[in-house]
Formats: C-alpha cells, sequence, structure tokens
C-alpha cells in the first residue's frame, strides 16, 4: 500500500468522508483527495505527524514501516534485528539472561564500541547489524562479572545509542525504545550531565521518530536545563551537546509550525559550533555543515521550499563527515525541489542520497513518498526512477 492508501484506510475506519478528514486537518477536500490517490506528496513529516494524530493512528500505521527490502542485496540492518532485539531483552535482565559468552577485557569492548559507532555513521547497518547484539552481550556479561560499572555503564549507553539510531532508521521503532530505556538506565547510573544529556538528545530523537513533537521539545529543554550550569566551564563536548540539542529542539518546534521558535534555537546552536569540522560528540556530528543542514530541515518542515533550495545550495555537503548525514541532506534537498515543482532536481537529489547511503535511504519514509510523488508527476519515468521504484515495490 501507499502512504496515501493507508491515510484512506485510516479515514474510512472513522467513517469519515474526505471532505470531513480535510475539515479537520485544515485542507481543501481536493488535496486529500490527490494524497489519498498519489497524486500529492506528504513531503513534510510535519504534515504526516498532523494526519496521524488527526486519524488517531502512529506514525508507522501510515508510512508503512518496517520496509522490508525486495532483495537481500538491499537489505540495511533489517536481518540483524532478531539477534538486537534478544540482545536488548538480555540486558533489560541482565542476573536473568542466558547470555553464554566469557568476559572480554574492557578495553576490546570500547575497541569494538568505538568501531561500531564508525560503522554507524557510515551507515553501514547491515555490519553494525551483524556485530552490535554480540556487543551488547558482550557488555551484559561485563556487567554482572565484575567489570568496572562506571565504563560499562558508560560504554552501554554508546552502544544503546547505536542500537536506538539503527532501530528507528530501518523503522523497528519498537525496538528503538527498548533501546532507549537501555541507554537511560545507564546514564541515569553514572549521574553525570553529559551521558544524561546525550540520552535525552536520544530521546529527542525517538520522540522525533514517533511523531510525538511536545515531548520531543520537553526532552531538549530537560537536557539543556541540565548543562545550562557547567556551559561556562569551558568544555568543548558540554558545548557541542548544547549545540546539538538546540537543533533537535529547532526541528520539533519547525514541526509544530512555530517558526520563530525553531529559527531561535538554530541561532543559539551556531553560536557554539565549533572550530574542528570533525566534531562529534556523543556521535551528534554537531558542526558547521551538520548546522547548515538543520537549516535546511527547518525551513522544508515549514512549508518553505523557496528557502530551503536556496540554503541547501551553499551546505559544503563535501565537509559532512558522515555518509548517513550526507544521504539525510541529500534527501531534504529532493524534499525541498520536489515542493518548489522541480521534479528533475529532485530525482537527481535522490540519486546523490543512495550514492551516499546505498540501501539505507531505502528506509527512509519521504524516500518513499518522493519516489511515488515523482512517478505520478513525471510525463515519462526514467530508468532511474523506475528503477528506484522497483526497488521500494513499486
Amino acid at each position: 500500500m501507499t502512504t496515501g492508501q493507508r491515510v484512506a484506510r485510516a479515514r474510512k475506519r472513522h467513517g469519515w468522508t474526505q471532505a470531513e478528514l480535510a475539515d479537520r486537518v485544515g485542507r481543501s477536500t481536493s488535496w486529500v483527495a490527490k494524497v489519498e490517490g498519489g497524486h500529492a506528496s506528504l513531503d513534510r513529516r510535519s504534515v504526516l505527524d498532523h494526519l496521524a494524530a488527526v486519524l488517531g493512528v502512529e506514525v508507522v500505521e501510515l508510512t508503512g514501516q518496517p520496509y522490508r527490502p525486495v532483495a537481500m542485496a538491499q537489505d540495511s540492518g533489517h536481518a540483524g534485528i532478531p539477534a538486537l532485539r534478544l540482545a536488548l531483552q538480555h540486558a533489560a535482565l541482565p542476573l536473568l539472561a542466558s547470555v553464554d559468552r566469557r568476559p572480554r577485557d574492557v578495553a576490546g569492548v570500547r575497541a569494538d564500541v568505538e568501531a561500531i559507532e564508525v560503522l554507524r555513521q557510515a551507515a553501514r547497518f547491515e555490519i553494525v547489524g551483524a556485530r552490535l547484539p554480540g556487543l551488547i552481550e558482550d557488555l551484559v556479561v561485563l556487567g554482572r562479572n565484575g567489570g568496572p560499572q562506571d565504563e560499562v555503564a558508560s560504554l552501554t549507553v554508546r552502544a544503546c545509542h547505536v542500537a536506538r539510531v539503527m532501530s528507528n532508521l530501518t523503522g523497528h521503532h519498537d525496538l528503538a525504545w527498548t533501546a532507549l530505556e537501555r541507554e537511560l538506565a545507564a546514564a541515569g547510573s553514572l549521574g553525570a550531565p553529559v551521558e544524561l544529556a546525550a540520552a535525552h538528545w536520544d530521546l529527542c530523537g525517538a520522540w522525533l521518530h514517533a511523531g510525538a513533537v511536545v515531548e520531543a521539545s520537553a526532552a531538549a529543554t530537560a537536557a539543556l536545563d541540565l548543562l545550562e550550569p557547567h556551559m561556562g566551564d569551558g568544555d568543548a563536548v558540554v558545548q557541542q551537546m548544547w549545540g546539538a540539542l538546540h537543533l533537535r529542539a529547532a526541528i520539533a518546534a519547525s514541526r509544530r509550525w512555530d517558526a520563530v521558535e525553531a529559527r531561535s534555537h538554530v541561532e543559539q546552536a551556531r553560536q557554539v559550533i565549533p572550530q574542528a569540522r570533525q566534531a562529534n560528540a556523543w556521535q551528534t556530528q554537531f558542526n558547521g555543515p551538520v548546522h547548515a543542514v538543520h537549516a535546511v530541515e527547518v525551513e522544508v518542515e515549514l512549508g518553505r521550499p523557496a528557502e530551503a533550495v536556496d540554503l541547501a545550495g551553499g551546505v559544503p555537503v563535501g565537509e559532512i563527515e558522515s555518509a548517513e548525514r550526507i544521504s539525510h541532506y541529500w534527501i531534504l534537498t529532493a524534499r525541498a525541489a520536489q515542493m518548489n515543482a522541480e521534479p528533475d532536481k529532485a530525482l537527481r537529489a535522490l540519486l546523490a542520497a543512495e550514492t551516499a547511503a546505498g540501501p539505507h535511504v531505502l528506509n527512509r519514509p519521504m524516500t518513499h513518498d518522493l519516489i511515488g510523488g515523482l512517478l505520478h508527476t513525471t510525463r515519462t519515468a526514467s530508468d532511474e526512477l523506475r528503477r528506484m521504484a522497483a526497488l521500494i515495490g513499486e
């Protein structure tokens, strides 16, 4: 089913006409008809979130996630989900878990966590999915066999962060919450402001994936309050977390269509951009280029495609260190171009996203909606567009 067909199904469950749904979401009847027929794209998460709220469904009921690849060559982490789910269940009940592993040296586990973080940034989720479950179980064994508790907890925060991101980006959102619960518990056991803020940054991200923008804003605000007393200490990591949290808050505000608040958060984040472009505190990738990408996303969500296209043209994409963030930039550019009635530019951006992150791009709901929209708005579909459509089962 397409997103539009899922919208129609949810509407009919209420017994509403297209006109009644249009009235509830503040749109025209023709817009609802176009969405349900696949002739208008839901190219803003804010609109998708609003529709889900009005229809009383979870966002995933409209997006249809998780998307299973049509061929194993296109898998981007899905194959590792069953083992990851079991490992996180073991982490939730460490004393009862039947984990048959010998305790490892903590230095080796730390090195593996660092390697997994690099793979996550490279969007190599098929490799992450193969390695991460065993790593989480290594941490379970270390924790219950007298390993250094603070370091085990800190490494658990980092490993569960990767698990949360992988779960959300592959569309397994329920599993993301399991990972997040472990992350928050480990951060809470440390009681350190940076670890707690990092876990709240992740919580904010999970709320955004769930379409719960008010909760996302609250999580960002709570974490900023945690960090504020430490902003004068000259700690670069604290400042990077502060900036990254403001960017999360900016996205949440833009999805509530609050332009003033969203742009205020973007500006506050700009004031603490680190000089080193490789800055990557707690996997936030908070630096100048990534700040610029968030500024584009804010304008997309506010429904200002011309401004978004203009800002996107100024992003130094070649300086972004993360393949995942590069693909996100190109998907945003594609969304802005499609909203701006530039289908050829949108397709070029989608192809650039695919080049940056391969099969991972196909896990994104916006990619599916963009491809479906381009199929309906392009008179003659190109070979590349038909190829991408086939990869998502269109």
